[in-house]
């Protein structure tokens, strides 16, 4: 069962570092973002690009690791950084967007679900 939730973790992680990478076409950023300074066009960008670094990160050992993430110290702590880092990113959500909109507040509860995904495994 373990085994299985840090697999879904895994996808979870990866499908959000796809998502990830489309934002420059989702957010038309190509054409937005020259609103903003360079020096803050160049923030958004790279902010993303480690972003999507941190999720196939985040990824690749919830799929390769496994052994190491469930029965070792680090590992549970890895865990734990992983379901603070989603928990977090749900806080922010209702934070710089609040949950006036369906999209909003369906962001709102997968952050919740990606935190609780980690979390149950510290539990489990």
């Amino acid at each position: 069962m373990l085994t299985t939730l840090l697999l879904f973790g895994g996808l979870y992680c990866f499908a959000f570092s796809v998502f990830h990478i489309l934002f420059w076409k989702i957010f038309r950023w190509r054409q937005d973002l020259h609103r903003l300074s360079p020096t803050n066009r160049a923030i958004m960008q790279i902010l993303n690009m480690r972003l999507i670094y941190i999720f196939v990160f985040f990824g690749v050992i919830s799929i390769v690791f496994q052994n190491e993430l469930l029965f070792t110290a680090f590992g549970r702590f890895v865990i734990i950084v992983i379901a603070v880092f989603w928990f977090m990113r749900a806080i922010e959500q209702v934070m710089f967007f609040g949950i006036k909109n369906y999209v909003s507040f369906a962001l709102f509860i997968v952050f919740l679900l990606g935190g609780g995904l980690y979390a149950l495994l510290l539990i489990a």
